[in-house]
């Protein structure tokens, strides 16, 4: 896989007077069967979470669903970490 695009993506969402502090992360990574796996984790921060994965036939088709989720999460009021955090 190209190392231009977005493999590994943090997102968390903070919001002290909601007692409100999420993580989401989306990756894709290759699967042990030659397909491309969209991982998907997200939890408590300070959690361990809980982690989904997607199979998909193509790099193309992984990363469209991420686009997807990341939209979704980024209505939610998710923002992607940066790194010095």
């Amino acid at each position: 896989m190209p190392h231009d695009k977005i493999q590994y993506l943090v997102l968390d969402r903070r919001d002290p007077g909601a007692n409100i502090a999420r993580f989401y992360v989306l990756s894709i990574e290759a699967s042990l069967f030659g397909d491309v796996a969209l991982i998907r984790e997200w939890g408590r921060i300070g959690t361990v979470g809980q982690r989904t994965t997607e199979l998909h036939e193509s790099e193309g088709s992984a990363m469209e669903a991420l686009e997807v989720w990341l939209h979704r999460k980024q209505r939610r009021g998710y923002v992607a970490r940066s790194g010095g955090r």
